[in-house]
């Protein structure tokens, strides 16, 4: 029902760990999936096949199979896509920007948590 696509739902999808990767690829014009595997990092074969399907349920994506052997698959990004692709860009490139930060203040967090002792591992 539509109704029950609410805010939350549809910002929880654009902006899921693969969606944003995905979507910035295929603005850039027709992508096949074995490209889409390689440009979106640690991504694998079944989430890829999950969130393409899901961006192309949400008409984020049109999904375009060629009769040849094999068969050919493209994906395309709609113009509700395209028009996402700024906002999508600009949050990539924050976070691309402040990760070494962020990371730095997740070490001092942990550290501070544990009394001053060193954290085993940071990550993200």
């Amino acid at each position: 029902m539509i109704a029950d696509c609410t805010v939350r739902h549809v910002l929880d999808r654009v902006g899921g760990k693969w969606s944003i990767g995905i979507i910035v690829a295929a603005t850039r014009g027709p992508i096949r999936f074995t490209e889409l595997e390689r440009c979106v990092e640690g991504i694998s074969r079944r989430m890829l096949t999950l969130t393409l399907r899901n961006l192309e349920r949400d008409g984020l994506l049109v999904r375009t199979v060629y009769p040849t052997v094999p068969p050919r698959v493209e994906y395309t990004a709609t113009d509700m896509a395209r028009e996402l692709h700024d906002t999508l860009l600009a949050l990539t490139h924050w976070a691309e920007r402040h990760r070494a930060a962020i990371a730095a203040a997740r070490v001092a967090y942990d550290r501070e948590q544990r009394g001053g002792t060193e954290p085993e591992q940071a990550s993200c």
